[in-house]
């Protein structure tokens, strides 16, 4: 898919040089670029996990003991 971006002067020199420097297009300059940033805005999925159990009236270490012992052979 096609887009227009708008860069400042300044960007589009900065980013001929480095498109000369590794001999690669503009576009494909472009698209590494997104593909970082969108790989570094992704949320962490791990950061909804911290808290789960806040809250609830419940023996954490008894609860852990409990299921261990689900685990145990007769």
């Amino acid at each position: 898919m096609r887009t227009i971006v708008d860069l400042p002067e300044n960007q589009l020199e900065a980013l001929s040089t480095v498109c000369h420097k590794e001999k690669i297009s503009r576009a494909e300059a472009i698209r590494r670029a997104i593909a970082k940033y969108l790989h570094a805005a992704k949320p962490d999925d791990r950061a909804g996990a911290f808290g789960l159990w806040k809250g609830r009236k419940l023996n954490a270490l008894k609860h852990e003991d409990k299921l261990r012992a689900e685990w145990e052979r007769p």
